[in-house]
C-alpha cells in the first residue's frame, strides 16, 4: 500500500550514515521514529520491509545465511503443508492423503464456514482418513476480522466447546481461538486445556508490549508471529529467545509469497531450529495455492523435499528477485477486493 511505501521513504533520510550492518540501531531507530505516526499495522510493515531487506545485505556481506547469523546450528527445518480452501469433506480427506503422500508429516485446516460444525465434519473425515499418521493442527480465525466480517469473535466458553471436540479428534494446536487482545480468556481456556490441546496465536500481534502481555499471563503454547508484518527480524529473534526460554514453541506465520516465507523460514531455524518449533507454515494448497503462484516475486520458487527444507548456505535470505515481475505488479494502492 501506497501508506508503507510513503513510510519506508519517508524514513530514508533518517538511516543516511548509519551502519547497514547495524541492525540493532536501525531497528530503535525504525521504531520509534515510526511506530508513532500512521496505524500500527503500516508502521509495522514499514519496520519489517527495512529490517528483512537489511539482514539479506548483512548476509550477503558476510557470504553467510541469515539463518546462521542468528546463531542457528543447522538450516533445516521440518514443514506442516498449510491449507486454506473450504472443500467437502470427503476431497479435503483426499487432499490430507496427499499431502502426506507428498511427505508431509502435518497438515493445518482452516475453520471459517458459516458454521462451525461443518468445520468439525471435514476436521472428523480428515482425522477418520489418515488415522494417526499425521499431525492436524486447526486455525479457527477468530484473532482477526477483515473489513467485511461483522461477527463477533468467540468467547471463552464457545472457543472450550470446540477445544473438547478438536481434542477428542488429536489436534496438535488450536489457533487464533479467540481474539488476540482477549488475554484473560486465552490464559484461561489455555488452563482448561491442560495441554490437551496447544493454543496457538500472535500472528496479528504487532507491538512487543503485546507479546510481554502473552508471556506474563502464559497465554499461549506456540507463538506465531511473522517478521515481515511484525518487527522484522531483528525484533522477533528476542522474542524467539524469551518464548523458548519459557518452555514455548516459536513457529512463524509465513502465509504469503516467496520473500516473507524465505524471512520467516530463516528466523526459525536461526534462532529455534527443528526442537523449538517442531513444524515450520509451508502455505500449500494446489491447485488454488501452489510454490510457483505464492513465489511469484522469486526467480525460482522456494523448494522443500517433502516436509522438511533445507536452507542451504547460499548467503542472505538465498533469493533471488525477479525484478521484472515486480515492477510489472507494482500498485500504489490496496483492496479488499
Amino acid at each position: 500500500p501506497s501508506t508503507i511505501a510513503t513510510q519506508v521513504n519517508g524514513v530514508a533520510e533518517k538511516l543516511k550514515g548509519l551502519d547497514a550492518l547495524a541492525n540493532e540501531r536501525i531497528w530503535h531507530v525504525l521504531y520509534w521514529t515510526l511506530s508513532g505516526g500512521a496505524g500500527v499495522q503500516y508502521a509495522s510493515w514499514a519496520i519489517s520491509a527495512i529490517d528483512v531487506a537489511l539482514w539479506d545485505l548483512r548476509g550477503r556481506r558476510a557470504g553467510a545465511p541469515v539463518w546462521r547469523l542468528l546463531g542457528g546450528s543447522s538450516g533445516t527445518l521440518r514443514l506442516y503443508a498449510s491449507t486454506a480452501v473450504h472443500r467437502d469433506p470427503d476431497v479435503t480427506a483426499e487432499v490430507a492423503l496427499r499431502m502426506r503422500s507428498a511427505g508431509f508429516g502435518a497438515v493445518k485446516l482452516r475453520f471459517g464456514r458459516a458454521r462451525v460444525e461443518v468445520d468439525l465434519e471435514v476436521l472428523a473425515a480428515v482425522r477418520a482418513a489418515v488415522g494417526d499418521s499425521i499431525e492436524l493442527m486447526v486455525d479457527c480465525n477468530q484473532g482477526w476480522r477483515m473489513p467485511w466480517d461483522t461477527a463477533r469473535p468467540w468467547d471463552v466458553e464457545r472457543a472450550w466447546q470446540v477445544a473438547r471436540r478438536l481434542a477428542d479428534l488429536g489436534v496438535y494446536w488450536m489457533e487464533e481461538p479467540l481474539h488476540r487482545g482477549d488475554y484473560d480468556g486465552m490464559a484461561e481456556l489455555r488452563r482448561r486445556l491442560g495441554g490437551a490441546i496447544r493454543v496457538a496465536g500472535g500472528e496479528m500481534t504487532r507491538e512487543p508490549y503485546e507479546f510481554r502481555e502473552l508471556l506474563q499471563r502464559h497465554c499461549l503454547d506456540v507463538y506465531q508471529p511473522d517478521c515481515v508484518c511484525t518487527q522484522g527480524i531483528t525484533g522477533l529473534a528476542g522474542l524467539a529467545r524469551d518464548v523458548r526460554a519459557a518452555g514455548h514453541l516459536f513457529t512463524p506465520h509465513t502465509w504469503g509469497n516467496g520473500i516473507g516465507v524465505a524471512a520467516n523460514l530463516h528466523l526459525a531455524a536461526g534462532v529455534a531450529g527443528v526442537e523449538g518449533s517442531q513444524w515450520v507454515e509451508w502455505p500449500f494448497d494446489p491447485p488454488e495455492w501452489t510454490t510457483e503462484r505464492r513465489d511469484y516475486p522469486l526467480r525460482s520458487p522456494l523448494a522443500a523435499t517433502g516436509g522438511t527444507i533445507d536452507l542451504g548456505d547460499a548467503p542472505g535470505l538465498g533469493v533471488v528477485l525477479d525484478e521484472d515481475v515486480l515492477e510489472q505488479t507494482t500498485t500504489g494502492r490496496a483492496t479488499f477486493h
